[in-house]
């Protein structure tokens, strides 16, 4: 399977058109059709359905669409390998990949790059949002360089480095909510409350062990990825939000975040893949955060 092919069926794939494709590939559209027959039979599997009754529209089969993702992320490695390849030496100039959850440990990572924009103004950087399991995958598949996790991770295969800050955890409720009327909120304030709580893989044990509760037996109502979208939600009414302090602004709204009790933290940790070889960019990046992580 050549990059050149997975570059012909990515532009199948956007312009829904064979016809279309060609043109935009400045190809002939039966030299097209024939890359596209050739890699069918290569891979065993129908990659697209023609249209029929003098439709021209393409549209991708099931196993078209698995190969979509995965040339789209390989088409991703190979522009950032020449991206990382086309610097002179001399110079550091790049993209730093990081992958993270909401938290407000992110700061970190401003602070670093902000301390590096002066000697290296030509370093780019790209945070990617997603929960434990996303970081982890984007990490085994190489587009991102380093992750923020709150999960144990298998030190033989990533390197670590733990943050001596802290995510407290808390709940986000409107101040006309009678829980607003607590300084903390304790476990069995919660039981019969319409909750809505994050999807973060991983964060269920320690929240379900401050609850004394199983969270399938709560009245969780929703969840969420983004802490912004949850807080809408707590600002019509709907129920009460967990999630980590810091993240939303409640100062001049409806809203109102109270700590729990007993107190409940998470501890973040950076995280590479182990023995990863470093873009200069990236390499900079990581050395600026040890420095201050050091600094407190």
């Amino acid at each position: 399977m050549e990059i050149r092919v997975l570059q012909y069926f990515l532009a199948v794939a956007r312009e829904q058109s064979i016809s279309a494709a060609a043109k935009s590939l400045h190809l002939s559209q039966p030299t097209l059709s024939t890359q596209l027959k050739n890699l069918e039979a290569e891979l065993g599997k129908q990659l697209l359905i023609r249209g029929g009754n003098g439709s021209r529209k393409v549209l991708l089969t099931e196993e078209g669409r698995v190969l979509r993702k995965r040339a789209e992320e390989i088409m991703e490695l190979v522009q950032k390998a020449e991206q990382e390849l086309a610097a002179p030496d001399e110079i550091v100039a790049g993209d730093v990949y990081i992958g993270s959850g909401e938290s407000d440990i992110v700061r970190l990572f401003a602070r670093a790059a902000n301390k590096l924009r002066e000697a290296y103004p030509d370093i780019h950087y790209h945070i990617r949002s997603g929960n434990a399991a996303f970081v982890l995958d984007q990490l085994e598949k190489g587009l991102i360089d380093f992750g923020l996790v709150y999960t144990p991770v298998d030190t033989a295969q990533y390197g670590v480095m733990r943050l001596a800050a802290r995510d407290s955890w808390g709940v986000l409720m409107r101040k006309d909510a009678p829980l607003s009327k607590k300084e903390r909120i304790e476990p069995q304030d919660l039981w019969d409350k319409p909750l809505i709580i994050s999807a973060q893989r991983g964060e269920d044990g320690p929240l379900s062990q401050w609850l004394r509760r199983d969270v399938s037996k709560l009245n969780v109502i929703a969840t969420y990825n983004l802490l912004f979208n949850a807080s809408i939600l707590v600002d019509e009414g709907f129920g009460y939000a967990l999630c980590f302090d810091k993240l939303i602004n409640t100062e001049g709204s409806n809203l109102c975040f109270r700590p729990l009790s007993p107190q409940l933290e998470s501890e973040p940790s950076i995280i590479w893949k182990r023995y990863q070889v470093f873009s200069k960019p990236a390499q900079k990046f990581m050395d600026k955060l040890r420095e201050c992580c050091m600094d407190g």
